[in-house]
């Protein structure tokens, strides 16, 4: 190992003579420790260095205590919704077979997509009972049949058409609680039924004007013991 260099203790240029009073006075100090030159050399004024900026001060002090348990922060939603885009498969004219919900296994034509993404489909209601409604393209098989529907006019249907109204609960007094028939039903309203008739005749139409397609979207989709699901053609 090499050896350990010996510290050298460091001397003082002004040592005291007694404690607090040291040998040179201020004046000897000020020539000895050269401070003339470096006056001299800056203008007859010691140099200046400009100030460090100030950290930044919070504005609020953080608590002194902390509470003993986790309190969970809501993260930031940065998630910006992209629009759906719409299957290959699936174009305006195309018969679609539902897999889920009320109308599961009916055959329908789809008509739009929707700003939300989904899919603005009717029956026609006379043909199968299915109405003009909306399906998530997730639930439905799109099929090779299509449908003329270059006459339909469907511009004025969006999200907003099939948004309900938010209608306040009514409290029920002690006579009306048992009173089942009192309970109004919700009916549809007289221009959504006009709406349907309008989509529904041009498109009844075509669908006639078509051999044997009546009959296929009256009928239901089903799956047949043998029947494998992987090798249909639609």
């Amino acid at each position: 190992m090499a050896p350990k260099k010996e510290r050298t203790a460091q001397v003082s240029r002004n040592p005291n003579l007694i404690r607090g009073i040291g040998k040179y006075s201020r004046s000897k100090m000020y020539h000895k420790r050269g401070l003339w030159a470096i006056k001299a050399k800056n203008g007859g004024s010691f140099p200046r260095h400009d100030k460090k900026p100030a950290a930044d001060v919070p504005a609020v002090k953080p608590p002194k205590f902390y509470p003993a348990d986790d309190v969970k922060k809501p993260l930031i939603n940065k998630h910006k919704p992209k629009p759906t885009k719409l299957r290959a498969s699936i174009t305006p004219g195309t018969v679609l077979i539902i897999l889920a919900g009320r109308f599961k296994g009916k055959r329908v034509v789809f008509l739009k997509q929707l700003s939300s993404g989904l899919l603005l489909v009717t029956g026609p209601f006379k043909i199968n009972g299915v109405p003009l409604r909306r399906v998530n393209q997730s639930y439905v098989i799109g099929t090779s049949t299509k449908v003329d529907i270059s006459s339909v006019n469907v511009e004025k249907f969006d999200d907003k058409y099939f948004s309900k109204e938010v209608q306040k609960k009514k409290k029920k007094g002690e006579g009306e609680f048992f009173e089942a028939e009192k309970e109004e039903k919700n009916v549809l309203p007289q221009d959504k039924k006009d709406d349907q008739k309008i989509v529904d005749t041009p498109l009844i139409k075509a669908i006639e004007g078509v051999t044997d397609l009546k009959t296929y979207l009256a009928a239901r989709f089903s799956l047949k013991q043998g029947m494998k699901p992987h090798e249909l053609v639609f």
